[in-house]
């Protein structure tokens, strides 16, 4: 089979939200000693763009979206160890992703993470009910171009706009864009937060990531 089938193949199986498929060509890929990082973008990343785009046009809901992400999130896991060391993978920006502290809710954040590393985004996503102070660090040690901040409660949204505070009094807050997430997020509160945007789904971010970074 040759390496163009087999990435069709892996791409398919992640539209077809076929998990025992996906592993499987995973693991062929590490069995056949295949060169991880095409893998990964023309197969793994090719697959969860459609599932994107599936779900962008009304074909998909959240339950797919969410398991497309889950079984590319288990694929990649299978995958990175065998990333050859000094690899050096092209990417379009530093991502720096969190929910804020008291809030435990991290489906959503990691879909948005997933879709984001899809497109070529380098992205480190430190998990759910993370304190201001860490982001920031975070993203002061890794150099990052945007933090994107996730609350799903209205009672931690003040968190997000915490941390744009304390970047101006560190006086750093024009290193960074910071972007919003969340389902009680709106325009107003992005204003009223000195926020670049918020996006109301994984696609969203995306466009809105890589157009705050093209300016």
């Amino acid at each position: 089979m040759s390496q163009e089938n087999i990435y069709r193949e892996i791409s398919a199986a992640i539209v077809e939200l076929n998990k025992e498929k996906a592993i499987q060509m995973a693991n062929k890929a590490i069995d056949e000693r295949m060169n991880i990082l095409d893998v990964i973008e023309n197969g793994f990343a090719e697959g969860i763009r459609r599932v994107g785009e599936l779900w962008d046009e009304g074909e998909f809901f959240l339950p797919e979206l969410m398991m497309g992400a889950k079984i590319m999130q288990e694929c990649l896991e299978l995958l990175m160890p065998h990333l050859e060391r000094g690899v050096e993978r092209k990417t379009l920006g530093k991502v720096v992703i969190a929910t804020i502290e008291g809030d435990i809710h991290s489906i959503g954040k990691t879909i948005v993470a997933t879709m984001l590393r899809a497109y070529g985004f380098e992205v480190f996503d430190i998990g759910a009910d993370v304190p201001v102070d860490k982001i920031i660090d975070t993203a002061i040690e890794k150099n990052a171009d945007v933090i994107g901040i996730s609350a799903l409660l209205t009672t931690t949204m003040i968190g997000q706009k915490k941390v744009i505070e304390v970047l101006k009094e560190k006086g750093i807050a024009d290193k960074f864009k910071v972007i919003l997430g969340g389902a009680p997020i709106t325009g107003e509160w992005v204003k009223e937060c000195c926020a670049d945007g918020y996006a109301g789904n994984a696609v969203e971010a995306v466009n809105l990531v890589k157009s705050l970074l093209s300016k």
